[in-house]
């Protein structure tokens, strides 16, 4: 369904973006934001989700900066990889090259939200409080949210979060809600980490679901 097509960023930087169409007139775009695995099988089959919903869906390669084509499964190998190489990633690098895809969107016209999982969860809120562009944001379980809590957003936002994920306790909500008290955030009872990713152990349907029928909504009321 997809295809793989090279961005600009405005330093010049040169990545991948996987590109997904959707059959008919879109309704708007989506930068599609990976977790810490690459833009692989996942997160391609996201991107092709979103294009069936109707948009014109982006998901950038933003490991490109540090091993070009990065990509791994799920095992506590590829974790360890992953996490080895996000940490050699700086993260306004990494906004660059979203908004590389923002603006390829907007080529088209189109109005342009953005959804992270995981590292992308973070990217995605720093998308909206740092980027010119970005219609909607929907942020999954973003262990760096809390720590850009103070931020501002230029555009409305949603967040979801399992509550029993190990690695975002309660008082990461609590640090957001107390900033932001009118952002929609969405907690799951039994969902950990990784609760929307079908290829992973804590992958959790029922809340991946309903996610992702609250992110649909999100993106039909502020995109189109």
């Amino acid at each position: 369904m997809g295809e793989m097509l090279t961005l600009t960023a405005e330093d010049g930087h040169r990545l991948s973006a996987y590109r997904a169409m959707p059959s008919g007139k879109p309704r708007g775009g989506l930068v599609v934001i990976q977790e810490i695995f690459g833009v692989n099988s996942h997160i391609k089959k996201v991107t092709d989700g979103f294009a069936a919903d109707g948009y014109v869906a982006i998901a950038p390669a933003l490991f490109d900066r540090v091993e070009r084509g990065f990509e791994t499964g799920y095992a506590p190998a590829d974790i360890e990889r992953g996490r080895m190489v996000r940490g050699k990633l700086q993260i306004e690098d990494a906004l660059k090259d979203v908004k590389a895809s923002v603006k390829e969107l907007q080529k088209s016209g189109l109005k342009v939200g953005v959804v992270g999982y995981c590292f992308g969860g973070t990217v995605a809120w720093l998308a909206a409080t740092r980027l010119d562009g970005v219609a909607a944001a929907s942020s999954y379980y973003g262990g760096g949210v809390a720590d850009a809590a103070g931020e501002q957003p230029k555009c409305p936002v949603q967040f979801h979060f399992g509550e029993t994920d190990q690695s975002i306790p309660k008082d990461h909500w609590d640090r957001i809600k107390a900033q932001h008290p009118k952002i929609p955030m969405y907690t799951y009872p039994t969902a950990g980490h990784g609760f929307s990713c079908d290829e992973r152990g804590s992958y959790h349907e029922p809340s991946s679901r309903q996610a992702r029928q609250r992110t649909i909504e999100f993106f039909r009321e502020h995109i189109g």
